[in-house]
């Protein structure tokens, strides 16, 4: 299965030691922060790129912690030597 390039991007950080924080407000997400390893948040995730992760199942949430990496996640990124 093909991802996009802005799947890529998040998924290549994440893969990295990043994780997703979600803001709800009755249930609804109003935002989602992807924040990296070193803490720095990236702009370059909205709620529907978000969603769209989710259903793949290429992240997932652990006993109601910050979505990470799952497996399936990890075989669908592709490797970056240049981290570019």
């Amino acid at each position: 299965m093909d991802i996009s390039r802005a799947e890529q991007r998040i998924l290549h950080l994440l893969a990295q030691g990043g994780h997703i924080e979600i803001v709800r407000q009755n249930r609804q997400i109003i935002r989602t922060d992807c924040v990296t390893r070193d803490g720095w948040l990236y702009a370059g995730l909205d709620p529907e790129l978000f969603r769209k992760l989710k259903r793949r199942r290429t992240i997932a949430s652990k006993d109601g912690g910050p979505y990470r990496i799952t497996r399936r996640g990890l075989e669908l990124v592709r490797s970056q030597l240049d981290n570019r």
